[in-house]
């Protein structure tokens, strides 16, 4: 059964220094709030994986958490580049940033293989890429029906899983809905996992195309209601684009990043909103 704690509790219990954290949602309810309680714990040498990192993983390695990136596509939604990311690519500052790049498919298998405790999933893809050239966690098969050459994508297994989901009961299964990510694989491939949610209910209602992780799934649920700002919770609450364009001009500069941080992160509490 999960227990119900505070971020600062679960987040110092579940994720420690050198560990391979994914902290996924699409579009919305994307765990910002526990991003940004690892930075103000210090955590660091992690190995970032997200299928679309934006702006949360531009703070995490802007802050110096990250020692590598394992991802599909990364830029700030409408908006452009990521400029700590490109910073720590280009010039390794804060720290020299280590990459695995994959699809978007690619990334969505590996976390169904790991979900699935398989050493590999195969597909179709990559090819005219030069991606498998550029990582280890890329292969190539033969079917052993057909013959046909295939793509083969290395399990990823996060030592830790962080979401942000709508509602937890008090037994600790959450439900989430809204566009649909791949939070459930790659909460299920995880060998430990750290749900943020906007509030604790006595009973889940069933919603059509919800997703609902069960307790048995879930190490800590954490009530942080907010807690995907400047993303959405579906229901809850509304998308920052003011914020999301306004980060361009922050994080394209590092002192301005660097004030940004300490007086919007590092000087703040769990559950208080970040605002540009």
């Amino acid at each position: 059964m999960a227990d119900l704690r505070s971020l600062h509790d679960g987040v110092a219990d579940l994720i420690h220094d050198g560990d391979t954290v994914a902290m996924e949602g699409f579009t919305h309810l994307i765990p910002h709030a526990a991003a940004h309680e690892v930075i103000r714990q210090g955590i660091t040498d992690l190995t970032l994986a997200r299928m679309t990192p934006d702006v949360i993983y531009d703070q995490l390695i802007g802050a110096g958490a990250a020692r590598k990136l394992v991802f599909s596509w990364g830029g700030n939604p409408g908006v452009g580049s990521l400029h700590r990311f490109r910073d720590a690519v280009e010039n390794g500052w804060p720290r020299p940033l280590e990459l695995d790049e994959h699809s978007h498919a690619g990334m969505a298998n590996r976390y169904v293989a790991g979900a699935s405790k398989l050493p590999f999933a195969t597909l179709r893809g990559y090819r005219g890429s030069d991606l498998p050239l550029r990582t280890d966690t890329v292969a190539t098969v033969v079917c052993p029906f057909t013959g046909e050459e295939l793509a083969a994508v290395a399990a990823l297994n996060p030592d830790v899983t962080v979401i942000h989901a709508q509602q937890a009961d008090r037994e600790g299964n959450v439900q989430l809905w809204g566009l649909p990510g791949v939070q459930k694989e790659a909460a299920l491939a995880a060998r430990r996992v750290l749900v943020t949610v906007e509030e604790v209910v006595d009973a889940l209602e069933p919603r059509p195309g919800a997703v609902v992780l069960p307790t048995w799934v879930i190490d800590v649920v954490a009530v942080v209601p907010g807690g995907a700002h400047p993303s959405y919770a579906a229901g809850y609450s509304v998308r920052d684009n003011d914020f999301y364009r306004s980060w361009d001009a922050i994080a394209r500069d590092r002192a301005t990043f660097t004030a940004w941080l300490g007086t919007h992160v590092r000087g703040r509490g769990v559950g208080e909103v970040v605002a540009p």
